[in-house]
């Protein structure tokens, strides 16, 4: 088996189990899930320290695109229901997005922010 047909696995594994728990499925889930992505990390982040996500993803940025695009196209086939979520920082001052990639381009920002939701969820 290549490493993309494992990484692949994993990716599904990791989103079947956190759907079955939760009706609904986030990258950080699945990043998380794959431990390509420490908690404390996304604490961190979501309290600004941390200035992009994709600093603290464990993998070159080429792994971790597959393992988003392997994720959305599951996540299509399963009939998900995509709902882009918006997360801002949670520190003193005025209210701010979270930056996920490097680079902070839109298109990127907003794979990131979307979560799959079980069609069967309120």
């Amino acid at each position: 088996m290549s490493n993309r047909n494992t990484v692949e696995r994993r990716a599904i594994q990791s989103a079947e189990e956190i759907l079955h728990r939760q009706n609904y499925v986030s990258s950080i889930d699945v990043l998380v899930g794959m431990r390509l992505l420490q908690a404390v990390h996304v604490q961190d982040w979501r309290k600004g320290k941390i200035p992009y996500l994709e600093k603290v993803i464990q993998g070159n940025l080429k792994k971790i695109s597959f393992v988003m695009q392997c994720f959305r196209r599951w996540a299509t086939q399963k009939g998900l229901k995509p709902s882009k979520t918006t997360y801002l920082a949670r520190t003193y001052g005025p209210k701010r997005d979270l930056q996920w990639s490097k680079s902070g381009d839109p298109s990127i920002e907003s794979a990131y922010q979307t979560h799959y939701v079980s069609s069967g969820s309120s």
